[in-house]
C-alpha cells in the first residue's frame, strides 16, 4: 500500500566540529519520504523554492516518491543552519529562512486522497490537521512533532492527537508534553490523549513502543561512524510508517518490526551528511543489520 507524507522541504548548512557542507538536501519530508521509499510508493505533499536543485528532484523520484503533491513556488527554498558539538547530542540552531515554506497550504491532488497510509511528518500541527483533513477514511495514521509546537501550538496538538492512530516523539518532548520524568508514565499517558500507540525516540538509547497494555522497548544501533544526525528521527519514523503501509497491517508484529526497521535505516542515515548514505543503501544492507538488530534483542537465560 502507498504512503502519503507531508512536511517541510529544506536546504541545510550543517556544521560539526570536523566538516562543514552547504546546501544538503533535508527537511522531514525529505528524510522521512527517501526512508520509506525502501519499503513502499510515497505520495509526497511539500512546497519549494525556484532555486531547489533538479538533481534532489531526480532523487525523491528514486526512492519511490509521487511529486504530484509537490508545488514548486516563485521565490526559495526553506533554509536551515546548524552546528553540532563534539557531543552530537548537541546542536544549536544558526539561521531559519522559512521563505516559500512561511505560507505553504497545500491542496491535495484527488489521486492522493484515498491514500491508506498517512505520516505527517515534523510541521506545524495546524498543517498537519489541514492535511489531514483532506483525507478520505485513511486506514492508519502517524503524526511525528518537535518541542516549539508544545510551546506555542498545544491546542491545536491536542486536537491532532484525538484524530491520529500513531503518534511519535522523542524523550524530552515526552517529559515536556506530559509533566512527567518517568517516560513509561509519560507513554501511557499520552495514549489517554487519543492516539492507539506512542512511539518514543530516546536517539542513542532505542526507543519506547507503547500500546495498550503492552510496551516495547527497542535497543540503538552501537555506530562507530557518526557523522551527521540531522534527519535521523525523520528517518526513523518515515521508515516506520513506510514498513507499516508495504505489510498493510498493523498489530503486535509489525508493529515490532517497524520499529527495528525504523532503527536500521536512521542508523544508516548518520553514517553520512545529508541522505548520502541512504543513496548508497542496498536491500541486503537493510536486511543484515536488521539481523543484527534482532540478535541484540535475544537472550538465552542461564
Amino acid at each position: 500500500m502507498s504512503l502519503l507524507i507531508t512536511g517541510s522541504i529544506a536546504l541545510d548548512s550543517v556544521k560539526t566540529p570536523l566538516e562543514e557542507h552547504h546546501d544538503l538536501l533535508g527537511g522531514s519530508a525529505s528524510y522521512a519520504g527517501v526512508a520509506a521509499g525502501f519499503f513502499t510508493d510515497v505520495n509526497l505533499v511539500g512546497i519549494v523554492g525556484s532555486d531547489f536543485p533538479q538533481p534532489y528532484l531526480e532523487l525523491y523520484q528514486k526512492h519511490r516518491m509521487n511529486l504530484d503533491g509537490l508545488e514548486i513556488a516563485d521565490g526559495k527554498t526553506f533554509r536551515w543552519s546548524g552546528e553540532y558539538e563534539w557531543d552530537m547530542n548537541n546542536r544549536r540552531t544558526l539561521s531559519v529562512a522559512l521563505n516559500v515554506f512561511e505560507k505553504f497550504q497545500p491542496t491535495l491532488p484527488a489521486s492522493y486522497r484515498h491514500t491508506p497510509y498517512v505520516f505527517l511528518a515534523n510541521i506545524a500541527p495546524q498543517l498537519q490537521l489541514h492535511v489531514l483533513a483532506q483525507m478520505e477514511r485513511p486506514r492508519f495514521v502517524v503524526a511525528d512533532t518537535m518541542d516549539l509546537w508544545l510551546e506555542i501550538a498545544r491546542e491545536p496538538l491536542m486536537e491532532l492527537l484525538k484524530k491520529i492512530d500513531c503518534f511519535i516523539l522523542n524523550e524530552s518532548e515526552a517529559r515536556e508534553l506530559m509533566k512527567e520524568t518517568n517516560l513509561i508514565k509519560a507513554g501511557r499517558g499520552i495514549l489517554k490523549l487519543g492516539p492507539k500507540y506512542v512511539v518514543i525516540k530516546k536517539g542513542e538509547h532505542g526507543c519506547l513502543l507503547f500500546g495498550e497494555g503492552h510496551v516495547f522497548s527497542a535497543p540503538a544501533y552501537p555506530l562507530e561512524d557518526l557523522h551527521d544526525p540531522t534527519g535521523a528521527g525523520d528517518c526513523f519514523a518515515g521508515a516506520f510508517a513506510g514498513y507499516l503501509a508495504s505489510v498493510d497491517r498493523v498489530d503486535a508484529v509489525s508493529l515490532r518490526n517497524a520499529v527495528i526497521y525504523g532503527s536500521v535505516i536512521a542508523s544508516f542515515n548518520v553514517e553520512s551528511f545529508s541522505l548520502g548514505r541512504l543513496q548508497t543503501l542496498t536491500p541486503r544492507d537493510i536486511s543484515q543489520r536488521y539481523e543484527i538488530f534482532r540478535a541484540m534483542s535475544q537472550f538465552v537465560a542461564g
